[in-house]
């Protein structure tokens, strides 16, 4: 055996031992546990006696992890406690181990830690190695490192567990370098498990990784199985008068539910249980009741929620409205100078940002109030039929007369807004000229932003006009139908008595309704295409086209709206603008409206092109 063993060779200098029967005394160290050098490649301490639970069959300790519930190995049974172990001299190639009194109590040890491979050896020999420190433990198993101190002590890792338990056995010993017999190469080694060890680290690691996999198992089988779901009990007329009650229960109706169907699914009904099931579905029935109140009062809560929404939204625009009005004020000419550069820089920025959270704010509103509106046009119901047919037009006449009021009111102020705000910025333009050149360097290239601004706030209020006009015009031409619907139902209400009168059956006079509605609905037509067309509807009108075709023949150039009005006013004062415009719009044949001037001279002007029309006929 080689060196490395632990057995010297024929060439190395042993301790002689007085053996006369070498077999005798191997069976007697065997029996023991301990084998003398020279004997074998035998164990140097049994599996079975320094380890109970450890089986040399297996190479494992039962159990090896305790989250590793599938391993349950049975261990041996253990040894008696009265049978005392006795310990004989081991000889080494370097040293020799003497045991301790066996009177003496056994060597103390500490707590066994989780997963300790390393083992605490102290009261080494001063003048021990650790080529003498790994030949002495090598028998107990295979070693990964010594680490030896100065202090007559070192530490010993093992590759397994159950190498310390053996190690363990060697606790007690007096070692003996040599055939020495000085201080120096003599001590009583004391084994025990290591404090000050490197391997609790890697152990820690093991068990989470076998916890983590342990985990992952357990997923894995809870994706692939997913949890049945709850049986359902079968039918009884015991379980039918439970099942009725709890569906009568708000708090049990779903669970309840599932069981009715899956009842009826399995083909319980019959003529034995028809009435059960009637009664169980009747209460189900009586859920619904309760389904729409609930759904009720949830929309009312939304709606008050709504409600609340806005009537902030209204609040926080107010403020808006009352900070801008601050900003407008401290940019008046008798505050503004008394501010700084700085200062007047950090105003200008913080109401334009006020301006354009106003903006927003004041955009939100508005599309709140168009779905408002769309959702209450989806809610209006279609023109009934019969003879309700005709009070339904009445009503959506005055209804979208009214509507065009208020769009019309709503034009007014935007153009009364724009007018403001342009009038606002006339006035910042000729304060900023008046400014002095340190307060305000560069006048020239702040008013071209100005004049822009201006130009394009003169072409929206010139389009705001138009549509302000165009918005009158429909709201005298729903006028007019207004008040041509009302002749139209007196003339019909005396043909409708007439009629009631001389029939003689109860088919007369719907016949006569029917004739005088059709009647009526053809003569708006025919009115309707002439307004539209462009015909003249009274002499009035007639005379008035030939004043304006007059005034504009004589003006190639053409003329603007106010200039024809204070023509027109000197013959008839009683005309207004909007009669002009409206009845130059329907004519535009004769009449055309063209953008002339360029900047602040920008205006709108008609001209008379009723020959270029006929030469082109």
């Amino acid at each position: 055996m080689s060196s490395a063993d632990g057995v010297g060779g024929p060439d190395q200098n042993q301790v002689p031992v007085p053996v006369g029967d070498h077999g005798a005394w191997a069976s007697a160290m065997t029996s023991v546990g301990v084998v003398p050098v020279g004997v074998g490649s035998q164990q140097l301490v049994p599996d079975s006696v320094c380890l109970q639970r450890f089986d040399s069959a297996l190479g494992l300790i039962s159990p090896i992890n305790p989250l590793m519930a599938a391993i349950g190995l049975v261990p041996p049974p253990p040894a008696p406690h009265d049978l005392p172990v006795l310990k004989e001299v081991i000889h080494c190639s370097s040293c020799t181990l003497f045991p301790q009194n066996p009177n003496l109590p056994p060597p103390s040890t500490r707590e066994r830690p989780p997963g300790c491979k390393t083992v605490f050896v102290g009261g080494l020999p001063e003048n021990a190695s650790e080529e003498i420190i790994r030949e002495v433990f090598a028998p107990c198993g295979e070693i990964s490192a010594v680490r030896k101190s100065k202090k007559n002590f070192c530490h010993i890792r093992f590759l397994e567990e159950f190498m310390v338990d053996k190690a363990l056995y060697l606790s007690g010993y007096r070692m003996r370098i040599g055939s020495s017999t000085e201080k120096k190469d003599s001590g009583r080694i004391h084994v025990d498990f290591a404090q000050a060890r490197d391997d609790l680290y890697e152990w820690e690691c093991q068990q989470r990784l076998l916890a983590r996999e342990e985990r992952h198992r357990r997923q894995f089988h809870h994706d692939c199985l997913p949890p049945s779901p709850p049986p359902v009990v079968h039918y009884s007329e015991h379980e039918a008068a439970l099942l009725a009650e709890r569906l009568k229960d708000d708090q049990k109706f779903s669970d309840a539910t599932a069981v009715l169907l899956t009842w009826i699914d399995r083909g319980e009904v019959n003529r034995r249980t028809a009435n059960h099931f009637y009664s169980m579905i009747q209460s189900a029935n009586s859920h619904i009741r309760r389904l729409m109140a609930e759904k009720a009062q949830h929309e009312e809560e939304m709606e008050r929620a709504k409600e609340t929404f806005k009537s902030a939204l209204m609040a926080i625009l107010t403020q808006f409205e009352q900070i801008t009005t601050v900003f407008s004020a401290t940019t008046r000419q008798k505050a503004w100078d008394h501010f700084s550069k700085a200062q007047r820089k950090n105003i200008d920025m913080w109401r334009k940002q006020c301006e354009e959270l106003r903006d927003a704010q004041s955009e939100e509103i508005m599309g709140i109030r168009r779905e408002e509106e769309m959702d209450m046009s989806e809610d209006e119901e279609g023109p009934p039929e019969g003879p309700n047919e005709r009070a339904w037009m009445q009503e959506n006449g005055v209804q979208e007369q009214a509507s065009l009021r208020e769009e019309n009111d709503s034009l007014r102020w935007q153009l009364d807004a724009y007018r403001n705000e342009a009038e606002l910025l006339r006035r910042e333009h000729s304060r900023s000229i008046r400014l002095d050149d340190e307060l305000s360097p560069g006048p020239e290239a702040q008013g071209q932003p100005l004049q822009q601004r201006m130009l394009s706030m003169q072409q929206e209020l010139l389009s705001l006009q138009e549509k302000l006009s165009s918005k009158e015009a429909e709201l005298e031409q729903a006028r007019e139908e207004q008040h041509f619907l009302e002749r139209e139902v007196l003339t019909l209400r005396e043909k409708l008595l007439s009629g009631a009168v001389q029939g003689s059956n109860g088919e007369a006079p719907e016949k006569v309704m029917n004739g005088c509605g059709l009647s009526l609905y053809l003569s708006r037509d025919r009115r309707t295409d002439v307004i539209t067309r462009g015909g003249v509807a009274s002499e009035k009108e007639a005379l008035l086209l030939g004043v304006i075709s007059t005034f504009l023949h004589v003006h190639p150039f053409g003329a603007n709206l106010e200039y024809l009005w204070s023509y027109v006013q000197s013959l008839d004062s009683k005309v207004s603008t909007a009669d002009l415009e409206r009845l130059m719009h329907r004519l535009p044949r004769m009449f055309r409206q063209e953008l002339s001037g360029v900047g602040a001279t920008l205006e709108k002007r008609w001209k008379f092109c009723g020959f270029d029309s006929l030469s082109s006929a």
